[in-house]
């Protein structure tokens, strides 16, 4: 009966010790109240990191389509000390503007860019220095152009063998010129017109020439008579200010972040290489030289080596 108790007694004992054990497991120790505070913290810290990126990039224009430049604009949660992009294998600079908090981003859509989803990638900075990013699919439609017929003197579909080597080397200073990428933004707010002018030619319309050749029409025609003034669309470095073969007289304006404009057949100019320009500023006279049927201005815009549709362009609406 006795050693019934002490077997009762003893299991008892343990029972009341494995109790005990598990009481002080539950109860935290200070150090594991620390570890536990510090974990519920980084949890914190990436809620708010990740809607940092919770709110959905936006465009303009509303439907993107091959051969047309747009701006995408982005309004972070909480703050960002920095951020950059990636679409269509391209880096996109993003801007901050202050007075509405909003990133803006310049992108162009390469005219023979497949209609579909493509990937924006982003990557940010946030005030306390951690790196975040975020991808969205922007969807790019197929747009519509024309094609046309015109009829240009023979030397510009079959060149002289004399001029082969001037239009080589041409070729090479343009492939070096128009491909150039400048980090910081030159231009300041809207972009706009380069005479007060109707338009004779659109973009991306399919050209034959004499019957023979075919190639896209990658700029804006408008109606110049020789000697019309015309004037930088925005802010920038001219990087180029010469006479060229096909071109004829032919300015390209560098405004920042790989975007360029481009004035062909132009008659004098009024601006050399490396000046800077403002917005609005004359910068030379329409003529009919180079490849053309008659006088008029082309004006081509250029992105990170894509060419854009400068109608849209004019009608962005930028900070």
């Amino acid at each position: 009966m006795e050693s019934k108790r002490q077997k009762a007694k003893g299991k008892n004992q343990k029972v009341g010790t494995f109790f005990i054990s598990f009481i002080k497991l539950a109860q935290p120790s200070a150090s594991h109240f620390c570890l536990l505070r510090f974990a519920f913290c980084l949890l914190l810290l990436c809620v708010a990191l990740a809607s940092a990126f919770a709110q959905p990039v936006s465009w303009s224009p509303e439907k993107l389509i091959n051969g047309a430049p747009g701006v995408f604009r982005y309004k972070p949660a909480t703050p960002l000390k920095s951020l950059s992009g990636n679409f269509l294998g391209k880096r996109v600079f993003f801007s901050f503007d202050q007075a509405s908090g909003v990133w803006y981003g310049f992108v162009g859509v390469d005219y023979d860019t497949k209609p579909g989803n493509h990937d924006l990638g982003l990557n940010g900075v946030a005030a306390n220095g951690q790196k975040v990013s975020f991808a969205q699919i922007i969807p790019v439609a197929k747009g519509y152009y024309r094609t046309t017929a015109i009829s240009v003197p023979k030397k510009y579909i079959d060149p002289d063998p004399a001029d082969v080597p001037r239009i080589l080397q041409e070729r090479d200073l343009k492939n070096d010129v128009l491909n150039r990428v400048t980090e910081k933004q030159l231009w300041v707010g809207n972009f706009v017109a380069p005479a007060i002018l109707g338009t004779t030619s659109e973009f991306g319309s399919q050209r034959t020439y004499n019957g023979k050749r075919q190639s896209a029409h990658f700029g804006l025609d408008y109606g110049a008579g020789t000697g019309t003034p015309i004037r930088a669309i925005n802010a920038g470095k001219v990087i180029l200010a010469r006479d060229m073969y096909f071109e004829g007289g032919c300015v390209v304006i560098d405004h920042g972040q790989g975007l360029l404009s481009l004035y062909f057949h132009l008659s004098q100019f009024k601006i050399k290489e490396g000046d800077t320009v403002n917005k609005g500023q004359l910068i030379a006279l329409s003529g009919g030289t180079g490849r053309v049927t008659g006088p008029h201005l082309h004006l081509a815009v250029r992105w990170q080596g894509s060419y854009v549709n400068p109608a849209t362009l004019l009608g962005l609406k930028l900070p």
